[in-house]
């Protein structure tokens, strides 16, 4: 009976590691969206602020991490009383982090990440520039599957092309110290085949070539918002698709599936 006992133990304790080596291992699923929300402004009323439009774009579509670009903190514009990261949080059920990129009309205005999973780590990086509206990138730090952790970034890039430039270069040197896979995404204000996004494409991976127009929200003619990610070979894009929302921004939100 003990040496019966014993196997058993043996195989169920096999089992159990077995079963943890597999998690540890097997792929993960992630979906992440890209919205310029436009401070919660539909453009098609103007000086309205209806964050709970945008809430609903990002809960229906699933998102486990999310992008978000022109976001108001305390402004008169969109209400002293109104954190709009943190609402947003409130409204999906996500974590949040903001990224200030400017003092804006008696608050701040910026980037905010929204994730399903706790935020061990948040940086703001203001972005180099020569005359114009300051910019920044946000960072987090993630860990979606247990021991593997990616960095997950959102921003905003100017509409001036040299600044642009000198933009691209300062988040390149960024990431070429960091190991960690990562996840950019953000309106760079640059179509496909500007030097911007060339210059980013040596060191990130679309997750699709020339696939949708972004802006304007109605009849959108150009594409300017994107997901990108390092290095290429850690993650296996599924599906890219443009959300044909016209309501909420001036913008379309890009969600992107992918495992890794």
């Amino acid at each position: 009976m003990n040496t019966r006992l014993s196997k058993f133990s043996c195989l169920f304790v096999f089992l159990c590691l077995s079963s943890v080596a597999f998690c540890q291992h097997a792929e993960r699923t992630l979906k992440v969206l890209t919205y310029n929300i436009h401070h919660g402004n539909p453009p098609s009323k103007p000086g309205a602020i209806d964050i709970k439009a945008i809430a609903k774009v990002i809960s229906e579509s699933g998102a486990d991490l999310v992008g978000l670009q022109e976001v108001d903190v305390h402004t008169n514009r969109a209400g002293k009383d109104l954190n709009e990261a943190a609402e947003l949080a409130k409204l999906t059920g996500m974590n949040f982090y903001f990224a200030k990129s400017i003092d804006y009309d008696g608050g701040d205005y910026g980037l905010a990440i929204l994730s399903k999973f706790p935020i061990l780590h948040g940086e703001t990086l203001l972005l180099p520039l020569q005359g114009g509206e300051s910019r920044a990138m946000g960072v987090v730090t993630v860990e979606p599957t247990p021991g593997k952790k990616i960095l997950f970034a959102t921003t905003h890039l100017d509409l001036k092309a040299h600044n642009r430039v000198l933009q691209v270069n300062f988040i390149r040197e960024y990431y070429a110290n960091k190991n960690l896979p990562t996840i950019l995404c953000g309106d760079f204000n640059a179509f496909p085949d500007s030097e911007t996004i060339s210059s980013l494409d040596e060191m990130f991976r679309r997750s699709a070539i020339a696939s949708g127009l972004t802006f304007p929200m109605n009849k959108p003619d150009r594409e300017i918002d994107y997901v990108m990610f390092r290095p290429a070979d850690k993650f296996t894009v599924k599906s890219h698709v443009v959300v044909p929302e016209e309501y909420a921004s001036d913008h379309r939100p890009v969600l992107v599936t992918v495992s890794y």
